[in-house]
């Protein structure tokens, strides 16, 4: 079997990033149709040069599908905390996937989880045999790393990642991939909004993880911790269970998609039509001048 390099792309985070990066100062893109774009664009912009920087064989969009999943299910405040999306954010939603679809790559989701899941469960599914990549913003994705899968996180501008294999991560953070989680369940996510344990940070976390390896380790050796830290994780003992399965990447989704319809390879007549129907300007320029763009 030929292996494979398998990009696996966090459609809704790149298209925050790129909203937001312009959106600060009302840059939106608005076309003849009354249609705003610029989330949109950026979005392709990401990807294109993600793709042209690392080379995929194959290429799988995934997405958020809503915003209620079966972690808001276990703890109803779960993202409570977070606002409506902005107007102009609204119609690129749908407007984002049909790009992608337009572009000829897989736009996969499932009801009830977040992207990060249906990454993870393709995660599994094709790192066993093959390379996967996968593009985001989102520091939670980390938790995926192990052989044969990498993380790009963006950083501020095009073209510039923080790349992260298992052994840097390691090597950076003195914990495992999976050692994240349990991080997050005693330090909490107040972008997820949920608690964790209260005056336990992320230092005082991954302190004790590296020290006890797991919260069950904790749990077994919590008489030989400071007073403090035993009152704090045995008043909110239950919370901390709760903050481990939500901050946990389900990776056991039925998501699926067959590598055969994920290869990369763009029908450059039909990127056009949907360029110039969205308005987009000097794209050939600005958007496709460095991918390697192959005519079906």
């Amino acid at each position: 079997m030929n292996k494979k390099k398998i990009m696996l792309v966090d459609g809704m985070a790149l298209l925050f990033r790129a909203f937001y990066a312009t959106a600060m100062s009302n840059y939106f893109m608005i076309n003849s149709k009354g249609v705003p774009t610029n989330g949109v664009y950026g979005l392709v912009k990401h990807l294109f040069t993600a793709v042209h920087r690392f080379e995929p064989t194959h290429v799988i969009c995934c997405w958020d599908m809503g915003s209620y999943t079966f972690r808001n299910a276990l703890y109803a405040d779960y993202k409570a905390n977070r606002g409506a999306p902005p107007d102009e954010l609204v119609p690129q939603f749908d407007l984002a996937k049909e790009v992608v679809e337009a572009l000829d790559i897989p736009n996969v989701g499932v009801e009830g989880y977040e992207a990060d899941d249906c990454i993870g469960t393709l995660t599994d599914l094709y790192s066993k045999d093959h390379e996967v990549m996968i593009l985001s913003g989102d520091q939670d994705l980390l938790q995926l790393l192990k052989p044969n899968v990498s993380v790009l996180l963006l950083k501020k501008g095009y073209g510039n990642y923080a790349e992260y294999t298992e052994s840097r991560f390691i090597e950076e953070k003195g914990i495992t991939p999976l050692q994240m989680i349990d991080v997050k369940a005693l330090m909490g996510d107040s972008s997820d909004n949920y608690p964790g344990v209260r005056g336990i940070g992320e230092k005082t976390a991954i302190k004790l993880i590296k020290a006890y390896h797991s919260i069950e380790g904790i749990l077994e050796h919590l008489d030989a911790l400071p007073p403090g830290q035993q009152k704090k994780i045995k008043e909110n003992l239950d919370m901390l269970h709760l903050s481990r399965d939500l901050a946990a990447i389900h990776c056991q989704t039925e998501v699926a998609c067959s590598l055969d319809n994920a290869v990369y390879s763009i029908n450059e007549e039909k990127m056009a039509a949907t360029f110039q129907d969205l308005e987009f300007k000097n794209w050939r320029n600005n958007l496709v001048l460095q991918p390697k763009v192959n005519t079906k």
